[in-house]
């Protein structure tokens, strides 16, 4: 965690001025992720990044706790609820292995472009799906770089230990959605916006 933390409090600033890529795509995602929420619902952002997505879901639900490994994230991320006014989502920094809640107490949970960052995909899913309500669902967008890029899991290792990027494991869409399903989800909804960008999975624990 250290590590990967130091990386992303590096890059903070830089990030959260970083225009998002494909902005058609992140509009439908928050839309079909709306499509799942209710006014009374307790949701979880894993890696949450600078806050931009748990603000924008905020007026759709009764409260967000956003989660990241960065202090710096969660700083601008503070920011943002301050000078929006934002009164429904709290932020924390830690990471999903160290992060301890009763179990069922989340009716949804988001994991956008984190899992793949994950040491442990499976553990971080199974502790999703202790987390949320039967009947709760589980939103992921992740990068499946095994693909179309598996030369990757060479050159990760590489890059990580020069600092100049974090974590990030290899794993095919099927490897994902096995994980899924082996750890008690249905799958709702999967969808890819283009053959090289992350898959978008809407999963659902059984009731």
């Amino acid at each position: 965690m250290d590590q990967s933390a130091k990386f992303w409090n590096r890059i903070a600033v830089r990030y959260s001025r970083q225009p998002i890529a494909d902005e058609a795509a992140y509009q439908k995602k928050l839309e079909v992720t709306r499509g799942h929420f209710r006014p009374d619902m307790q949701v979880l952002e894993i890696g949450c990044g600078t806050g931009s997505t748990a603000i924008a879901h905020a007026p759709y639900v009764k409260h967000i706790h956003a989660i990241d490994i960065s202090s710096k994230m969660i700083e601008i991320a503070q920011g943002k609820t301050r000078e929006g006014r934002i009164e429904n989502v709290t932020f924390e920094r830690t990471a999903i292995d160290g992060f301890s809640v009763p179990d069922h107490c989340f009716d949804a949970v988001l994991a956008l472009s984190i899992l793949h960052l994950l040491d442990d995909r499976d553990d971080g899913i199974a502790k999703v799906h202790k987390m949320l309500k039967p009947g709760g669902i589980f939103v992921t967008s992740t990068a499946c770089l095994g693909d179309t890029m598996k030369f990757f899991k060479v050159v990760a290792p590489i890059g990580r230990f020069l600092g100049v990027i974090p974590l990030v494991r290899v794993f095919t869409t099927k490897e994902l959605k096995d994980s899924l399903t082996n750890a008690g989800f249905q799958i709702d909804h999967e969808w890819r916006p283009k053959r090289n960008e992350a898959v978008f999975i809407v999963a659902r624990k059984a009731a």
